[in-house]
Parts: structure tokens; sequence; C-alpha cells
């Protein structure tokens, strides 16, 4: 069944391939990730011809489409890659594209077990509806205003999906909630947390515009993507605009896998380099401490890492339609790259 899904989808990504103009953006998104339930972006902003790619990460996530009322829920006659399973030692990661064929929102989720109750969704041109969307996946009507969210215990890990590897209940597992900016100012709330490996890290997006991006102790306003030997993507958030008088609240949701230290940083300009920094089991016994890290920064001057934010947190709704977008092949990087020399060749 899906290798004959597979070959349809390959067929019509090479048609729409073959006829994307030479001006259009190709956005990219990575899906999971260790330690990362959510879709990095979260949303992105995309005009007619543009190509959405989604480079699947660990462990085993789907980008399905469904509706702004129905989050969870998979359209009817929608498109919907299937379970990608990317083993933790990975160095080739699937990709899959999606081509905008209309300026309509499109909404998208992660069927696997527990995820999209997480806040795993995604959207193309949600307008000023994507905090909506995310809290109805999730299941909060509203979002509270205070300074800190208390923690709170996370549901026992229910079985894994149809073609998904199993996962072990975490029954005692700990959700740790951080406000992100807000009203008092360009911080996280608290700043500095120690997590336990099994639980989660909730980021709630306060006003007016900030992230969550995942550097490195020696290099704390740069993304880990940047700076990383290994190849490490890092984790990211990508922009949250967020309006002042906002009463649902975009979220970030990522598990912690094990002890050790964990250093993050907002990519809005000029923020890192006023201390706006976050940690996770910083050792504060030693050298590389908490206290360190945010001085570091602020020392850079958050010069490395200032990048250009998007549109502000006000903007018009838009309604939910049914996506023109084309289907979603999943493939290796190495075919996805022949395809790509194939179609460049064709266009010039």
């Amino acid at each position: 069944m899906f290798s004959t899904q597979f070959a349809t989808f390959a067929a019509l990504a090479c048609l729409s391939l073959a006829v994307i103009p030479v001006r259009s953006a190709v956005i990219q998104v990575t899906v999971g990730g260790t330690g990362v339930i959510a879709y990095t972006p979260n949303q992105v902003t995309a005009n007619i011809g543009d190509v959405i790619e989604f480079t699947f990460a660990q462990k085993n996530h789907t980008v399905t489409q469904s509706t702004l009322a129905s989050p969870c829920t998979p359209l009817e006659g929608g498109f919907d890659s299937g379970f990608v399973p990317v083993a933790a030692d990975a160095t080739d990661f699937p990709l899959a594209q999606l081509t905008v064929k209309d300026l309509n929102s499109t909404w998208v989720f992660c069927r696997q077990a527990g995820h999209c109750a997480q806040g795993m969704v995604f959207a193309v041109n949600p307008g000023a509806n994507f905090a909506a969307f995310q809290a109805a996946a999730t299941g909060n009507a509203s979002t509270t205003t205070s300074s800190a969210l208390p923690s709170a215990t996370a549901p026992t890990a229910s079985s894994a999906a149809p073609g998904s590897p199993s996962s072990t209940s975490v029954a005692t597992s700990t959700d740790h909630s951080i406000i992100v900016g807000g009203p008092n100012g360009n911080f996280y709330t608290p700043s500095n947390i120690t997590a336990q490996p099994g639980d989660t890290v909730t980021f709630h997006f306060h006003e007016k515009n900030h992230t969550v991006t995942q550097s490195s102790f020696q290099n704390p306003c740069t993304p880990l993507s940047l700076t990383s030997t290994t190849g490490q993507p890092g984790l990211n958030s990508g922009f949250m605009p967020v309006a002042a008088n906002a009463t649902l609240n975009p979220t970030f949701t990522i598990q912690i896998n094990d002890t050790l230290p964990q250093w993050f940083f907002c990519s809005q300009s000029g923020h890192c380099g006023s201390g706006m920094v976050f940690s996770v089991n910083a050792v504060e016994t030693g050298p590389n401490n908490f206290a360190a890290f945010k001085a570091k920064a602020i020392q850079l001057n958050g010069t490395a890492a200032s990048a250009p934010a998007p549109a502000s947190a006000s903007g018009s709704g838009t309604t939910d339609t049914t996506s023109a977008a084309s289907a979603l092949p999943v493939r290796s990087a190495a075919a996805m790259m022949a395809l790509v020399g194939l179609v460049v060749g064709i266009v010039l």
C-alpha cells in the first residue's frame, strides 16, 4: 500500500518540481529531532509556487493535513506523509516537499500518539489564527498571563501509533513551563531549570516577538546549527509574534533525554545581548554555570545572533479552506538532491 502511494507521490512531485518558477522560494522545516516534539519553525508565510521542504528528524513523525476547527483530525482527501521513522544515529534524513498552490491557510499536525496534543502542529499562511489552532490542538481555551506557570505532571505516554517504534511510559515525568517575554521584559521566566530525562519543557510565548533557539556555552548568541562540529541541527522555535492583547499564546515543547546542559537564546535583534538566555541542567558548581553563560552573552552583545524578525504580531485573520497544495513524497536527502539537479537542468 505504501509503495503504491510512494510511486504516486513521486510522479506528482516530479511534475510539480518541473513547473516551479525560478524565483520560487524553498522554505525549510524540520520535523521532530532529538528531544523535539515540534515542527521548526511551526508556521511560515509562503507565496504561490513556493516549496515547503520538510526534513524528517528523530524519532517518528508525520506531516498530515487537518483543519483549523479540528487540528488533530486528518482532513478527508488531504495530504499525509505517513510515518517516517528516523534512527537516533541517522545521518541521512528523509525529505518531503509541499508546493503552495494558493494563499489559503494550510493546517498540519503529527499523527504520532500524543504529539498533536502536545502542540506539534504547523501552518502555512495562518494569518492571526495560529495561536488558536495550537490551543485547540492542546485543549487550552486560554493561557495565563502570570510571570510563571507551575510545573504539572505529564500524562503517561500512550502506545505508539501503527508503524512507529515502541515507546516507554514515563508516569512521573514533569512538564516545566517557561514564559517567554511578556510585559515584564525580555526574559525567560524562569531562566534556568533542572530537568530529568523524560521531562518536557513547554515555552509559552508572550509579547512581542521572540524565539527559543539552541546555542552552545562557548557561543551563546549563535545558533547551534552554525557552530556544531558534529552536524547537530539544534532546536529552534522560529519567531513567535504575539500581540500585547493576545488571549491565546503559542507554545513550543521539547523533551529532555539526558542530564547534559542545554543552552538557549532569543534570536530577536539585541535580545541575547541584553541577557535573554535560558539553560537546562547547567552545572552551577562549575565554571560553565548559568551566570557565566548569561555574562558571556552580554559581553558578546548578541551581535552574532541578531536576525531580522518577521512581520509584527498584528494581522488579519484568514479563512480555513481545503489546501490546493500538492502531495507529499518522502525521499532520502540523496535522492532529493538528484531530483533537484535534474529539474535545475531542465529549467536552465
